[in-house]
């Protein structure tokens, strides 16, 4: 068993300490995918991938009654994704940016490794078209999370979700298809 499965199998079992332990074993690779999610913004950008991390985190282990529940490292990963992309949107809600402003950025899902995007209004519309693949599509939706906010390859996800790379990828193409089209009508709104 590993360190990360231990400690989140203790968190889980209401183990304050582990969640105190937690952080620096997760530490490193959350920071990778925080910094990747904020490497397209304009410098001076107030939110830093350190702080991206803390916030995720926080929302991961802390503030709640409950302790969370993790099965093993893919699904903590997949946690700490979803907690990364919430941070983001109420940051670019925060903003209070006009929701068609104009330093809207055009975001490429053509591309076939993770889009890093800029926390503006098109993250916004991103989520919003996450929201709906969800409701059509779940594993479409998780997939398309995995990929866009934590970086993770083909692989990887593979793994994590214990199907197929081709099944993967075929998903993948559906997804990015699917949430293309939705982004280009909310351009077409605008």
């Amino acid at each position: 068993m590993s360190e990360l499965t231990r400690l989140l199998s203790a968190v889980e079992a209401g183990d304050q300490t582990a969640a105190g332990q937690l952080l620096p074993v997760v530490y490193e690779e959350l920071r990778k995918l925080a910094a990747q999610q904020l490497s397209e913004e304009r410098p001076g950008q107030t939110l830093q991938a350190t702080a991206l991390v803390h916030e995720a985190y926080l929302r991961l282990v802390g503030g709640s009654d409950h302790a969370p529940t993790w099965h093993g490292r893919g699904h903590f990963l997949a946690a700490a994704a979803e907690a990364m992309r919430r941070v983001l949107i109420d940051a670019a809600r925060r903003k209070g940016s006009q929701r068609r402003g104009g330093d809207r950025h055009r975001c490429d899902l053509a591309a076939d490794g993770p889009v890093d995007l800029p926390i503006s209004d098109s993250l916004i519309d991103l989520d919003h078209a996450l929201a709906k693949l969800r409701a059509a599509d779940p594993r479409a939706a998780d997939l398309a999370t995995l990929r866009l906010f934590a970086g993770l390859s083909v692989e990887e996800i593979a793994d994590l979700q214990d199907i197929s790379a081709r099944t993967v990828k075929r998903d993948w193409a559906y997804a990015r298809a699917w949430l293309g089209r939705e982004l280009a009508a909310y351009d077409d709104r605008g």
